[in-house]
């Protein structure tokens, strides 16, 4: 088990959990070490986290440390770090305002601080059941380009260099969902 990995990925779920970017048992956390990857454990809440419930699979999926049961959501972890050697942190929320955005298939505007991107709205894939091999094949290709998708109907996936990273791309996400509601509910504003 690598200690420091398990201790950063605690420190994250308990981040988010009390951001109100995971709540209950939603979402979940992964870090890539070379050819390991360390994930949050299926059906426990990231705010309640501890180091030994932290699942550590080899690159197919095969547990090879730690907890006794990863993520429903593993393959869609495993799929974008197959395809994106960047990627070392993910980070899947089920935020409130940008998950309302998801669930009302409504897009969230691309504003500055977004990778650059051709389109003016951040990536949304089309609705598969959570943990199926469609969902993470539908996420892991919309993040062939992108740092972060929006899952309809589900929530969002965000990534990054390093967790630290994927962790401040999921809250500026909910961060930049919440402004754009609160600026549709109070019409255009110009100053």
């Amino acid at each position: 088990m690598n200690y420091p990995l398990t201790v950063k990925i605690c420190e994250t779920g308990r981040h988010i959990y009390s951001k109100g970017l995971s709540p209950g048992k939603s979402g979940n956390i992964s870090v890539r070490s070379k050819d390991t990857v360390a994930i949050t454990p299926s059906g426990v809440s990231l705010g309640y986290l501890n180091m030994g419930e932290i699942v550590f699979v080899d690159m197919e999926g095969k547990i090879v440390a730690g907890g006794a049961k990863p993520s429903s959501e593993l393959q869609l972890h495993l799929d974008v770090y197959q395809k994106r050697d960047d990627v070392k942190g993910i980070v899947h929320t089920h935020s409130p305002y940008a998950t309302g955005f998801a669930r009302a298939g409504e897009r969230i505007e691309r504003v500055e601080g977004f990778r650059e991107g051709k389109n003016p709205f951040l990536k949304m894939v089309d609705y598969a059941p959570p943990g199926t091999d469609e969902l993470a094949t539908s996420a892991g290709n919309g993040l062939l380009e992108e740092d972060v998708v929006i899952l309809k109907n589900h929530g969002i996936v965000a990534t990054g260099k390093n967790l630290f990273e994927a962790t401040l791309l999921a809250e500026f996400v909910e961060d930049t969902a919440k402004t754009q509601f609160i600026s549709r509910v109070l019409g255009n504003i110009e100053i």
